[in-house]
């Protein structure tokens, strides 16, 4: 039935979904009623014979697509909670993996990143506000997000950000007006991965992620080792609206349960935020 939610939502053309399908229009159809029945409320309205999601549909769409992504990964155990926190795995077969542990929030203090303590000290004082004079301090080495109908748009990159130092200042400028980059392995992965961001909206509040993965540093180029541990913090622009600053360093020690320190002693040595505290 989800399957079918999602589908439909994406094609919004009953045809479209039910070759995607391999299955049927009353099918299709059934699905969507029992739905409704079960949600108590209307997913879709049919106007001139196509089909539009219903604000209600809209605001189910995200959980839907997050439950496929969890249950598909969940089957062939790719994720999993560890001490409570959620941890993520995914490799194709030909190289690339991502992996993903949320980390406690003390990991902050415990590890190496001054840089880190600073941004979570300049949030508590100023109460996340952006413009502060306070945050003046880390604003050189943080990326600024919004959401918007497109998604994650980013909105800041700062010349001095591990962004930066992995890609470069120029390459790193231009994704500004960006959408959050795309995962090409489906929107359901796609929403795993975004979990952590909408938690963050969802609570205004923060969160550390640990991702060791292989990205290009070029267009084109072979990918190589990144690992790094994310901060997300819950801000606000002037007009009170929600921006997500995202602080990102290099550890000093891998984190994810069964993995060895080799991708981090394999990263390039240049890839390192010069931050001292003050």
């Amino acid at each position: 039935m989800i399957r079918s939610f999602t589908t439909l939502a994406r094609t919004l053309n009953l045809s479209h979904a039910v070759a995607e399908l391999q299955s049927t229009r009353q099918t299709v159809r059934r699905h969507i009623s029992q739905l409704e029945e079960l949600r108590g409320e209307r997913l879709f309205d049919v106007i001139n014979r196509r089909y539009e999601l219903t604000p209600e549909g809209e605001a189910a769409l995200p959980s839907a697509l997050s439950l496929l992504g969890h249950g598909r990964l969940w089957l062939r155990g790719q994720i999993k909670d560890v001490d409570g926190l959620m941890g993520m795995s995914y490799e194709d077969g030909k190289g690339w993996y991502y992996y993903q542990q949320q980390l406690p929030i003390n990991t902050a203090w415990s590890n190496s990143s001054a840089l880190m303590r600073t941004a979570i000290r300049c949030w508590a004082e100023t109460d996340g506000a952006l413009e502060h004079p306070k945050m003046n301090a880390i604003r050189p080495y943080v990326l600024i997000y919004r959401d918007t109908a497109a998604g994650w748009i980013c909105t800041e990159v700062g010349e001095r950000s591990f962004y930066s130092k992995w890609w470069g200042w120029a390459n790193a400028r231009s994704s500004v007006g960006r959408s959050l980059d795309q995962f090409p392995f489906g929107p359901e992965l796609a929403r795993v991965m975004d979990v952590p961001l909408r938690e963050v909206q969802t609570t205004h509040g923060m969160r550390i992620d640990q991702v060791v993965t292989r990205v290009p540093r070029t267009s084109g180029g072979e990918p190589e080792h990144l690992v790094f541990d994310r901060l997300l913090l819950g801000c606000q622009m002037p007009d009170g609206s929600f921006a997500l600053m995202v602080i990102v360093d290099r550890p000093d020690v891998i984190r994810v349960n069964g993995l060895d320190q080799s991708a981090l002693e394999e990263m390039a040595e240049d890839v390192y935020i010069n931050f001292s505290n003050i």
